[in-house]
């Protein structure tokens, strides 16, 4: 009797202690570590190569107290610190990090124990030292790099230099480069497919229109590898969106907000889900949503209530409710950086114009950031001024000014155009293509209104807004192979949809 009530007790704690565990993938780190510093270590590089960096830190802290002199451990936590493909970094943070190790780099470096434990310390400090960052981010990626050649069954430091590579380009997409990175993934992922950062890098690799086919796969492998991974889940969708596979793109980034812990929080993956929805044309579930999310933000959040600006942006564009009592809401748009500013300005404008509200269409335009991107390389600029030019577009056209109208969202295209594909829904809330050929369409031209849908497409596969336009303009232009397509696609995506135009 006594036996079976060990042997019950002892399933149920091996249960309890399972569940504990985080589904995190599989990956092979050996270091001077032992014991639980190492399972902690290792839990560490799973975060960490799946972007859960305040988990990874944690874990990598929790290495350090049990095994202070652990040099791996604070190379770990320094590691959180760098975001290469969101181009964020934190100095100081990782400075601390590797301070507590020792105060300078070479004694930092004498306390590593192994020839390789020393060479990985020093790819970090090559990172961390001062400098501009792309300068530090192409000695760290030269570092990890010879690390990945000088031992070449190494996966972490091979999935790491891939990684090290696409982040050269400060977050904008190098194809060459981010193929070179596929190159070497994909001869990992044959043999390692339940490595996290192997599945994850390779879907950054492929996470535009042209490459997600070849992303699909491991796609949907990503979830699987780590469920428990809150981004595990929501990355599959950078493929999904890319596709314009919207049953996914929300369902996923459904068990991604609730993995996070905040499925009626304005944030990343809510962002994503609601764009879903709208993009599936169900606007009541989408406005239940929005109303949520609004209520579930948090005051003194910069990150959350810029997410719910750009929600409501999403929502008053690509629903066209333009008289929705959303456009009244008390939003706080400081501190919120230019890009929100111009996403919220462009949606309340642009509202304001289609109802008719002609003053407060002008006063938005006053608050929209008009500081041109002059290069097409600034990233970050180039939304806002896109953004500035379609609403004098639109400002021009209302005004019976149609033919500048069309050219000047001509010219906002060429601009949106000359940056490299933004996955995930768009900062640009209107594509620019898009609004040409809604102007193009209303001026008894459908044949150049349906190029500019055309367009609007190859950079958004899947778009409801562009598949309605296309099919308008195909139609009346009498191209009715184009016009029957389109709609037939529209329809696939609505097949839940509710009062969607």
């Amino acid at each position: 009797m006594r036996r079976a009530v060990l042997a019950c007790y002892l399933l149920a704690l091996s249960s309890s202690l399972a569940a504990q565990t985080p589904r995190l993938g599989t990956v092979d780190f050996p270091t001077s570590a032992r014991g639980d510093a190492q399972r902690q270590f290792l839990n560490g590089v799973l975060y960490l190569h799946s972007f859960e960096y305040a988990s990874a830190a944690a874990a990598f802290r929790e290495a350090q107290r049990l095994e202070p002199g652990f040099t791996m451990a604070y190379w770990g936590e320094a590691m959180t610190y760098n975001h290469p493909l969101w181009n964020e970094r934190d100095r100081v943070a990782a400075m601390a990090a590797l301070g507590r190790l020792a105060p300078t780099p070479d004694a930092r470096l004498a306390r590593a124990p192994t020839e390789r434990e020393r060479r990985w310390l020093a790819a970090a400090e090559a990172l961390w030292a001062e400098g501009p960052k792309p300068t530090r981010d192409t000695a760290y990626a030269a570092a990890i790099g010879a690390i990945a050649g000088d031992y070449p069954d190494d996966v972490e430091a091979r999935a790491f230099y891939a990684l090290a590579l696409m982040g050269l380009s400060q977050a904008t997409r190098n194809v060459p480069t981010y193929m070179r990175a596929a190159g070497m993934l994909e001869e990992l992922y044959r043999t390692h497919p339940d490595h996290p950062g192997i599945v994850h890098y390779l879907i950054h690799a492929y996470d535009d229109p042209t490459h997600a086919p070849l992303g699909l796969r491991v796609a949907r492998a990503y979830s699987v590898v780590a469920p428990d991974a809150a981004h595990a889940q929501h990355m599959t969708t950078h493929i999904f969106l890319a596709l314009g596979m919207w049953d996914e793109t929300v369902s996923q980034n459904v068990i991604a907000a609730r993995v996070a812990g905040g499925p009626d929080r304005p944030g990343h993956y809510t962002s994503w889900l609601l764009y879903g929805l709208l993009q599936q044309g169900r606007f009541d579930d989408a406005r239940a949503f929005l109303e949520r999310l609004r209520a579930g933000t948090a005051a003194t959040s910069t990150r959350q209530r810029s997410e719910l600006l750009a929600e409501r942006a999403y929502y008053l564009v690509n629903t066209e409710r333009y008289t929705d009592d959303a456009t009244s809401w008390p939003l706080d748009a400081q501190t919120i950086g230019e890009t929100g500013v111009a996403m919220d300005a462009f949606a309340l404008g642009y509202a304001a114009l289609r109802r008719g509200d002609r003053a407060a269409a002008h006063a938005q335009a006053a608050r929209m950031p008009r500081a041109a991107a002059s290069d097409p390389s600034d990233t970050p600029g180039i939304a806002p001024a896109v953004l500035g030019m379609l609403m004098d577009a639109a400002l021009l056209f209302d005004a019976g000014q149609r033919d500048s109208a069309v050219a000047l969202a001509r010219a906002a295209a060429r601009m949106e155009e000359a940056v490299p594909f933004e996955f995930g829904p768009p900062d640009v809330v209107k594509p620019a293509h898009e609004l040409a050929g809604e102007m193009l369409l209303s001026m008894g031209r459908p044949a150049e209104a349906q190029r500019e849908y055309q367009a609007a497409l190859a950079r958004a596969p899947g778009r409801a807004l562009s598949l309605r336009g296309l099919a308008r303009a195909a139609a009346a232009a009498g191209d009715s192979t184009v016009a029957r397509v389109a709609q037939a696609q529209l329809r696939a995506n609505w097949h839940a949809a509710q009062g969607a135009f």
